[in-house]
């Protein structure tokens, strides 16, 4: 039956498409062998993703360090969090949606802490919202010039904390990759929020002992 519809075309048609099924198969098998030949490289894991796992092994030392209970990856009413210290009702955060989600929720009494990827685990202590004992942890070698961090959020090393928090949260709106800005951007101003708030809280005094 298909013999005698294919002898009922026109000599050119057949041809044709036979012509046309052997170049795609020759143009599949260019493809096909110069994938084997030049494979594409491996998928890179991302500086952020390391970044997040480095920080998180280095907050969860120092939680232990100081005795402190937590949970890992705790789900508070529908918004998850890296930590949460259930005695103390304190989140930790590396989500910025997350982060001020809890914080301007008037129905929750959580604090929560944003944690940039660029924080050492060992500033924690200056963040949390009660008492922790003082660690020798060494010299911080990723210390870096607080006037730097300033001049990123546009402000004056004076400033106090409110005005670096609001000054961050205008910054994230410019350089957050969902918003149009580059990565590279908006972990500056990540970085740059962490050193500024470190040092806007040792010169109020509110580093620790907060309510």
């Amino acid at each position: 039956m298909i013999g005698e519809w294919l002898a009922a075309l026109p000599g050119w048609l057949v041809w044709g498409v036979a012509a046309g099924v052997v170049a795609s198969a020759g143009v599949a098998g260019v493809f096909l062998a110069a994938n084997r030949l030049f494979p594409d490289p491996p998928a890179r894991t991302g500086s952020r993703d390391q970044g997040s796992l480095r920080r998180k092994a280095e907050i969860r030392d120092y939680l232990r360090r100081i005795d402190e209970r937590f949970v890992e990856n705790a789900d508070l009413d529908g918004t998850r969090v890296e930590f949460y210290l259930p005695e103390r009702d304190v989140a930790l955060t590396f989500d910025v949606h997350a982060y001020f989600g809890i914080r301007d929720d008037e129905d929750r009494h959580t604090r929560v802490i944003l944690c940039e990827h660029e924080m050492p685990g060992r500033h924690l202590g200056r963040r949390l919202p009660f008492e922790v004992p003082d660690l020798h942890l060494g010299p911080d070698p990723t210390a870096r010039p607080v006037t730097a961090a300033f001049d990123t959020l546009e402000l004056p090393a004076t400033a106090d904390e409110e005005s670096v928090e609001r000054a961050y949260r205008e910054k994230v709106k410019e350089t957050h990759p969902d918003q149009g800005g580059s990565r590279e951007a908006f972990s500056e101003v990540r970085e740059a929020y962490a050193t500024a708030l470190d040092h806007a809280e040792e010169s109020s005094g509110t580093g620790r002992g907060r309510a």
